[in-house]
């Protein structure tokens, strides 16, 4: 819905604004879609992060004379609530990000999340991804995948989100300043084991666009010798599946249970959760256990 697509309002009798989520290039700018473009010239007001870095992309796209309203995460709260009734009094707003799509950690979310309190339609008009444009680079399995943002910078709560991503069985793609991105590599080597791959890029789709795979541990000896300018989107490959016990193992454990004292069935169930099997498979090899007589005592798996 653009600025001359406004929907009538019954219940007030006027007619409805609307926000429009407009995703830009990531460094390219042959890459704002004329779709985008469209959005951006018949928007009434653009909210975005840098005005002067909106400013010089709708030069380029011949945008002259556009209102626009600074919208980042120092003043999210008080602009957003002031753009969205705008919009219900019926102007169209759009929100772009710096690069990329908006609210995909950049700001917007709560804007659109006001928007939709009131009633206001929200549309998007899609465009360039640095999430997905590195991992169709990175090489990796991208069947199943996850993001992450920013990691934190310290504390806790980074070693929390790091032990989460050297567990994570799916390919994970993430963004790191390039100040801390040969911390962040020796953290994850720590977490993930040095042989993990790893994709890195910058610069993408701009003139020294730069795609780096390997180990983790050949990223982080690398990082150590500088910080290359720009961005990094992080493509980490997931944790390899466990390997599941085999009868053999399971058996030990539960012989080495019952000979702790605990009945066959006590020693299956807790068997069953040390080893991440089925009881029904833990209760079948204690029952075998016992019947080759490996234990003699605390009766059959099944019994108290």
């Amino acid at each position: 819905m653009t600025g001359a697509q406004r929907a009538e309002d019954p219940a007030k009798g006027r007619s409805r604004g609307s926000v429009v989520v407009v995703g830009t290039p990531i460094g390219n700018l042959g890459d704002l879609s004329p779709r985008s473009a469209a959005a951006l010239r018949d928007a009434d007001v653009i909210a975005c992060e840098d005005t002067r870095r909106t400013r010089g992309l709708l030069s380029h796209a011949g945008i002259t004379g556009k209102p626009l309203v600074a919208l980042h995460r120092h003043n999210e709260a008080s602009v957003s609530l002031r753009l969205a009734k705008q919009a219900e009094e019926g102007e169209t707003v759009a929100v772009v990000s710096d690069a990329g799509m908006p609210i995909v950690s950049d700001p917007g979310a709560r804007l659109v999340r006001e928007a939709i309190a009131l009633s206001v339609p929200v549309t998007v008009v899609p465009g360039p991804s640095a999430v997905t444009s590195a991992l169709a680079l990175s090489g990796l399995d991208s069947t199943r995948f996850c993001f992450e943002g920013f990691l934190p910078a310290r504390g806790k709560e980074r070693s929390i989100r790091v032990e989460q991503l050297a567990a994570c069985r799916r390919t994970t793609v993430f963004f790191e300043a390039p100040h801390r991105l040969a911390r962040t590599l020796v953290d994850l080597v720590s977490a993930c084991g040095p042989t993990r791959k790893v994709a890195l890029a910058r610069e993408l789709t701009k003139l020294h666009e730069e795609v780096w795979r390997g180990t983790l541990a050949e990223a982080a000896q690398l990082a150590q010798q500088g910080n290359p300018l720009g961005e990094h989107t992080i493509v980490l490959e997931g944790a390899e599946e466990p390997t599941a016990p085999d009868e053999r193992a399971i058996s030990e454990t539960i012989g080495a249970l019952v000979e702790a004292g605990d009945s066959s069935r006590d020693a299956a169930d807790k068997a069953a959760l040390i080893l991440g099997v089925s009881r029904r498979v833990a209760y079948e090899a204690a029952l075998k256990v016992k019947q080759q007589g490996n234990f003699s005592h605390k009766g059959h798996p099944d019994s108290p």
